[in-house]
């Protein structure tokens, strides 16, 4: 029934004003005609007879009439069988993330809900949640250390590149991570985000670099990178998180202190035209995220298309049918005569 209120419809509905009349004609047919003043009582069976074509006229043609009347009232406004359709087009952005996944996200210096959480923990929850807000976008995911690795090219199967982005680990004494070479290849994992950017026809393209370190390997300078990727019209945004005061815990003792390169990121996103943050906690990282993702928009535009298929053909052939069939009730029962 529900679906039958979505799709029927009629087109010119003041048409159906006319049904006031059509149902003022039934009250006014229900009274009784006058009865005749002179009865003969020796015209019993002709009385009879004609009382009898009567009832047939009244309960069959004239129920066919007002079928055919309301039928073709109908047919006038227009019934229709309606279809809607979204057609929706997105002028999508193209976007890679290079994410830091060397042992220094590993330090605890963030807080979450009263609980110390590690900076790597925090960066993918953020990361998950910024993902799923660009349903329009593709997105890409590059993670690095000592070198990059590809997590997921750019794709709209965004359900897929979360999963990849879960399953990012650090290269710690417990676990085999993700990319085994130690360090951080900043420069590298820009180079790379930008070749997966490059020939793409999208509105705009851009990396978002989350690291918590300086750049201490690969063969390409951050700059360097960062002077390719503008070649290329690829935008940068760098976020740096993690507190100054943050130390690798357990027995990581390679990197004691954290080494923020805050100028060189701050170089990285002027020179492409980008901008750069430093979350210290996790709200400043939310929302560096959420201004980010109203920096870049995405233009969708919706065109609703309308289908109707007519049903008039049908209304005015049944109130046509139903009229003849009352006119045929009439010329096979006419009323009797005196």
């Amino acid at each position: 029934m529900s679906s039958f209120l979505t799709h029927f419809r009629f087109a010119q509905p003041g048409w159906l004003l006319l049904l006031i009349p059509a149902v003022l004609l039934i009250i006014l047919r229900r009274g009784r005609g006058a009865e005749a003043v002179v009865t003969f009582p020796n015209l019993g069976v002709l009385v009879s007879l004609g009382r009898q074509t009567r009832h047939l006229a009244w309960n069959v043609g004239f129920p066919l009439a007002l079928v055919s009347l309301f039928l073709a009232i109908f047919a006038m406004a227009r019934p229709v069988w309606r279809n809607e359709y979204q057609n929706r087009t997105a002028s999508g952005i193209d976007i890679m993330i290079a994410f830091d996944v060397s042992l220094s996200m590993d330090i605890d210096d963030f807080v979450d809900r009263g609980s110390r959480v590690k900076r790597i923990d925090v960066a993918k929850e953020v990361v998950d949640n910024f993902i799923s807000r660009r349903t329009d976008d593709r997105v890409g995911l590059v993670a690095f250390a000592g070198r990059p690795v590809s997590v997921s090219p750019i794709t709209l199967d965004h359900q897929w590149l979360r999963q990849g982005l879960n399953r990012l680990e650090l290269n710690t004494d417990r676990v085999n991570g993700t990319v085994k070479d130690q360090g951080t290849a900043i420069g590298s994992a820009l180079a790379a985000s930008a070749t997966r950017l490059d020939n793409r026809e999208a509105k705009s393209k851009i990396i978002v670099l989350i690291t918590d370190g300086a750049s201490n390997s690969g063969k390409i300078s951050p700059i360097e990178a960062a002077e390719h990727s503008k070649t290329l019209g690829i935008k940068i945004y760098t976020v740096a998180i993690g507190t100054k005061e943050g130390r690798v815990s357990g027995n990581i003792q390679r990197f004691p202190r954290q080494e923020f390169d805050l100028p060189t990121l701050k170089r990285i996103a002027d020179l492409t035209g980008g901008e750069h943050y430093w979350a210290e906690n996790t709200a400043a990282l939310r929302n560096t995220f959420q201004t980010i993702d109203s920096l870049e928009k995405t233009e969708t535009k919706t065109v609703t298309v309308i289908e109707d298929e007519e049903l008039f053909a049908w209304f005015a052939g049944l109130s046509l049918l139903a009229a003849l069939a009352a006119a045929g009730v009439a010329v096979l029962n006419p009323s009797p005569t005196s």
